[in-house]
C-alpha cells in the first residue's frame, strides 16, 4: 500500500518506531463465487486488497476507493467479515507498523479488473479451489468471507481474570 502523505509527515518525528495505524482490507467475491487478488508489487505476495483510510474517511468508504484505486474494479460493501490485529509488519525502509484491519465482503458492481496503481504488479479473479499460495491471515478473511450472512469475527474470546 502506497504511504499516505500523513503517515509520511508522522515519519518525520518518530523514525521507524512502531506505528499502531487503522487497516482496511477487503474480500471481493463476485456472482461466480471468484475472489480478486493482487499481487503486490513490492514483495510479491498476493493478497487480498488492503489500505489505510484517511484522516475521517469512514472504513467502508476505504474499501471501496482502494479496490479501485488498485484493481479499477467498483465494489459495493455487503458486511463487516472480521476486525482484528494484524501482525507487525516491517517494511524494506525500516519502518514498522501494525494495524488494527477491519475487513469487509464486497461485490463488484462495475469496471474491469486489472492493475490500476504501482502498487500491484497482477490482479486476478482465482475460483476457491484455485487460489494462488496466500499467507494464513489472507486465506482466513477469504474463509470467513465465503460464508453467507455470517457474524463479523472479533478474535477469541477474552477470559476474565478470576481474582482470588
Amino acid at each position: 500500500m502506497a504511504t499516505p502523505d500523513f503517515i509520511r509527515d508522522l515519519r518525520r518525528s518518530a523514525g521507524h518506531q512502531l506505528l499502531w495505524l487503522p487497516g482496511v482490507s477487503a474480500v471481493v467475491i463476485d456472482d461466480r463465487e471468484r475472489v480478486l487478488l493482487v499481487r503486490r508489487a513490492d514483495s510479491g505476495a498476493w493478497t487480498v486488497i488492503g489500505g489505510i483510510p484517511e484522516p475521517g474517511e469512514e472504513p467502508a468508504l476505504t474499501a471501496v476507493r482502494e479496490v479501485y484505486e488498485e484493481t479499477a474494479v467498483e465494489v459495493e460493501v455487503e458486511r463487516v467479515v472480521s476486525v482484528g490485529p494484524t501482525d507487525v509488519v516491517e517494511y524494506p525502509n525500516g519502518d514498522r507498523c501494525q494495524y488494527m484491519d477491519i475487513c469487509f465482503r464486497c461485490r463488484p458492481v462495475g469496471g474491469t479488473a486489472r492493475v490500476n496503481d504501482d502498487e500491484s504488479s497482477e490482479v486476478g479473479w482465482f475460483a476457491p479451489d484455485a487460489l494462488p499460495p496466500l499467507a494464513d491471515r489472507q486465506l482466513a478473511r477469504i474463509a470467513r468471507a465465503r460464508v453467507a450472512d455470517a457474524a463479523a469475527w472479533f478474535g477469541p474470546p477474552l477470559s476474565p481474570r478470576v481474582s482470588g
